[in-house]
């Protein structure tokens, strides 16, 4: 490959890598065919981006970047599957999910997650338990919605106590 086309493709994997707040570096060599076509249906269907890429050319995109995947560089090694997404936990629960159906791979190499890298297998687990943005944003509505909730539900229910002691004190008289 020419020096040309090299530095061509960095910087398209820069780019790449600039779109997506999670990044997984997993281990995919041992895949069939079918179960690699099967990867790459699931990535889609849950908007994950699956990019096959070498190691050298990755590492100079990640140095040429404006973010800093230094924590990343131990895991490039042997072969190196990409799993981009803008939810942080999706790649994660996914590469569970696929290996519960069939063998130990894709295999978690590393990941970079909330500008934090993750390395190591042992850390899916971490990873699929980090909650997105939305999940976030949603749990602090939430919160915020329960007090309000119990305030106007006691009020409605001491105004129907209030309303039935007023209505029998007048059927009294």
């Amino acid at each position: 490959m020419r020096k040309e086309d090299k530095s061509i493709i960095i910087e398209q994997i820069a780019k790449t890598l600039g779109e997506y707040s999670a990044i997984y570096l997993t281990e995919t060599t041992g895949l069939n065919a079918e179960k690699t076509s099967n990867l790459r249906r699931a990535c889609n269907a849950a908007g994950i981006k699956l990019l096959v890429v070498k190691n050298t050319l990755l590492h100079k995109a990640m140095e040429a970047s404006e973010t800093d995947y230094s924590g990343l560089y131990p895991a490039l090694k042997g072969s190196t599957s990409l799993m981009l997404s803008n939810t942080g936990n999706a790649p994660a629960k996914l590469i569970k999910d696929f290996c519960k159906k069939d063998d130990k791979l894709p295999a978690l190499k590393g990941a970079f997650v909330e500008e934090c890298p993750y390395l190591g297998a042992d850390q899916l687990d971490v990873l699929a338990s980090i909650k997105s943005k939305n999940e976030l944003i949603g749990d602090i509505i939430g919160l915020l919605q329960s007090p309000a909730k119990n305030v106007i539900s006691a009020l409605q229910s001491s105004g129907n106590k209030l309303h039935g002691i007023l209505e029998t004190l007048s059927n009294k008289e």
